[in-house]
């Protein structure tokens, strides 16, 4: 019984012991813990100081944070709170970082290196939605070079085991893209797009995702329904070829994505949502930009996370997503619902309530007085208290 006891023990040891230490094992980095997370833009001139940011955001329980920059006094003021955060290279520096590792290794000790580890940098976000991006077409050719100078800055500074490098994606770089089993990236795409993906599966990391059923519903109401957009009750749609059914468009939005990677040959690539909301207000063309839309996206996508469960192409495979955004951002251009797609007011009070706490008392309507006006239209549903408290735990 000892011989066997000590075999037993010997075999434990290694296989889970020796492996850290061999000098071909590869610790993969994992930049997000649990499923739900938020990006923190901050084109606004109304927003609260960083420190009181993060202390909604401790209240909240949102431990996943991405910001489009590498901002010093969001570094600063995140500093000893344990929140996880993905900072961003903007789009216009890619091409210099690109054309130069001193340059990016640069970027690296100053942005991220000197942070850490009080203030807890988990990954590097190279640029924003470039490829498939005509406004960025001068810097497709760009975007390998900068994420490959970055991350070997982090294994040049010893920090490529706990930062990630990835870079996000919207629907422009697909094609075909219903139904979902029909993606594929875009030919003009397909030439950058492959390195990319060749060079992220070798650090195992994820394709990252900015996928949005309101803008598709809103380029689209003749063809979906919006209750299909929204999560609630609705027939759907039938992928004939995979023989599966899709209750919600993001969902199918998320498995058009794997379709186009196993296309290109990365089945085994994991996706990421990157970004994903509802704008509360728009322009007189953007009539499903509602508070009560905003509200039921957000409690629903809120609910279809803490279900932790994957999508009906990858079913084992589970969702996560940052969702956009944590304020509504009065600076920002375009359409008007373009300032609208924040969870909270610049006062930190709650822009709608979906089960977060708020800083500050707040005039948004709360969830019992939309159900007493009936305000969800046909496919009323009860939201309780007790599953607002449930979805804290996140």
């Amino acid at each position: 019984m000892g011989i066997l006891q000590f075999s037993l023990q010997r075999l434990i040891y290694m296989l889970l012991v020796l492996p850290l230490f061999s000098p071909n094992a590869k610790l993969t980095v994992r930049a997000f813990t649990g499923t739900y997370g938020i990006n923190y833009g901050r084109i606004a001139d109304n927003l609260p100081p960083p420190d009181k940011v993060a202390k909604l955001l401790r209240a909240a329980k949102i431990k996943n944070v991405r910001i489009y920059d590498a901002n010093h006094s969001v570094l600063q003021g995140f500093s000893g709170t344990g929140l996880e955060l993905v900072i961003g290279l903007p789009n216009g520096y890619v091409k210099d970082v690109s054309s130069s590792a001193d340059h990016a290794l640069s970027w690296v000790k100053d942005n991220v290196k000197a942070f850490l580890p009080d203030t807890n940098i988990v990954g590097i976000a190279v640029g924003n939605e470039i490829l498939g991006n005509n406004n960025n077409q001068d810097l497709w050719g760009s975007l390998l070079g900068a994420v490959k100078n970055l991350y070997n800055a982090t294994k040049k500074l010893g920090i490529d085991d706990v930062v990630q490098i990835s870079t996000a994606h919207f629907s422009g770089v697909f094609a075909n893209s219903y139904p979902p089993s029909n993606c594929t990236f875009t030919e003009a795409v397909s030439q950058y797009m492959s390195p990319l993906l060749d060079f992220f599966s070798q650090m195992e990391s994820p394709f990252c995702l900015n996928a949005y059923p309101f803008l598709a519903y809103t380029y689209n109401s003749d063809k979906i329904d919006i209750n299909y957009a929204l999560f609630q009750a609705n027939g759907g749609i039938y992928d004939e070829k995979t023989d599966l059914h899709y209750d919600n468009l993001l969902d199918a939005q998320i498995d058009a994505a794997y379709a186009a990677l196993e296309d290109a040959g990365y089945k085994n690539m994991e996706v990421i949502v990157t970004e994903t909301g509802w704008a509360s207000q728009g322009d007189q063309n953007e009539p499903a930009a509602t508070a009560n839309n905003a509200r039921t996206y957000n409690y629903n996508l809120r609910k279809r996370l803490a279900k932790k469960k994957g999508t009906p192409l990858r079913p084992k495979s589970v969702l996560k997503a940052y969702i956009f955004a944590l304020f509504n951002e009065d600076l920002k251009i375009g359409a008007t619902s373009e300032k609208h797609y924040g969870l909270y007011n610049p006062n930190m009070s709650i822009s709608y309530d979906i089960g977060f706490p708020g800083l500050k008392s707040s005039s948004a309507v709360s969830l019992k007085e939309i159900q007493a006006r009936g305000s969800f239209g046909s496919n009323t549903f009860v939201l309780s208290v007790s599953s607002a408290i449930f979805l804290l735990i996140l």
